[in-house]
């Protein structure tokens, strides 16, 4: 019987450290095995891996995100009047209220937080750096925007 509760106990404790070695993998680490290398990617979590048309109004902006070595472009219809009503309209990015306004921590799914991971979203328009942040950036139709993972 004691050897029976020995390899039971042995038992839980493999499934338990699997369990947690499971739950606290992170975008962009390898996971080592004793025989297999899984690299794992930031594209992995995306909502989208290709170039997407989204919404209806009349205007119409893309907004490229660019993270790790691969970009796509989505095409955003909308009647929105700003950045971030835009994108959060379809789900394309997630953030908190700040007194800065809100602070993007997602983009398509793909995480970036500058006090966890050292990266975070930067905003362009036209290649350029914008002083404004999602909510308050106006757009207009025609324009190009750039969202990119930057550490």
């Amino acid at each position: 019987m004691k050897g029976f509760i020995k390899v039971s106990a042995l038992l839980l404790t493999i499934v338990m450290l699997i369990s947690l070695t499971a739950c606290t993998k992170e975008a962009g680490v390898n996971t080592v095995t004793p025989d297999v290398i899984v690299e794992t990617s930031l594209w992995d979590d995306a909502l989208y891996t290709e170039d997407t048309t989204l919404g209806e109004g009349v205007k119409t902006v893309q907004v490229e995100v660019k993270a790790e070595d691969k970009s796509i472009t989505f095409t955003v219809k909308t009647d929105a009047e700003t950045l971030a009503d835009a994108l959060t309209a379809h789900s394309l990015i997630e953030g908190e209220e700040s007194q800065y306004g809100i602070y993007v921590k997602k983009v398509n799914g793909i995480f970036a937080d500058y006090n966890v991971d050292g990266y975070y979203w930067s905003i362009l328009k036209n290649g350029e750096y914008l002083m404004t942040g999602a909510d308050t950036t106006v757009i207009a139709d025609g324009e190009h925007y750039e969202l990119v993972r930057t550490k």
